[in-house]
């Protein structure tokens, strides 16, 4: 009688398919923060104040009053506006684009402030990590924690708020440390 021998390599293949299975793989790093489970985007559309963000190289020049605005556009994108106030008392605009990313959730996006010839380049994450019921405030992130925003529906958040914004923060990995506060005059 003639014995078949499995290769090493079928046999590693073999484990890890049962591993995964046993585990489970939803798809997403297990490091990276998680998204609310849904954003009604005709809710969370509008204006938004800018409470506090890990400082970034983009937004350097911003000195208060930092906001953005997001309108639904006909395509299911959204134009995105942000606006702060520089040193010299100046209004700063940066006007972009975002993309939903994940249609079942609408809370992973990608935003894009460059255009050339009519073609958005350099596309960032735009993941909402945490969302008020009342679509009060969120909290958006990027999956290696690089970037952070606290945004809200006004220029400043209650210390209750504020004691639930961090504590999410914390359990989604944020050091809420790194948060700046923006100033609103």
């Amino acid at each position: 009688m003639k014995q078949t021998m499995l290769s090493p390599f079928f046999i590693m293949i073999l484990m890890l398919s049962c591993v995964i299975f046993l585990i489970g793989d939803d798809g997403r790093d297990q490091n990276e923060p998680i998204t609310v489970d849904m954003v009604d985007l005709g809710r969370y559309v509008g204006l938004w104040y800018e409470i506090a963000k890990i400082p970034n190289r983009f937004q350097r020049q911003c000195e208060r009053n930092t906001t953005a605005q997001y309108m639904l556009r006909e395509d299911g994108k959204i134009d995105v506006v942000n606006r702060c106030v520089d040193e010299n008392g100046e209004m700063v605009e940066a006007k972009g684009i975002a993309k939903i990313v994940d249609g079942v959730s609408n809370a992973k996006l990608k935003v894009s402030f460059v255009r050339l010839l009519g073609i958005s380049l350099f596309w960032g994450d735009y993941w909402i990590i945490g969302l008020d019921e009342n679509y009060q405030y969120a909290v958006v992130g990027t999956p290696d924690r690089r970037y952070g925003w606290i945004l809200s529906r006004k220029p400043e958040l209650s210390q209750e708020e504020m004691d639930r914004v961090f504590a999410m923060l914390h359990e989604q990995g944020y050091n809420p440390e790194d948060f700046e506060m923006t100033l609103h005059l």
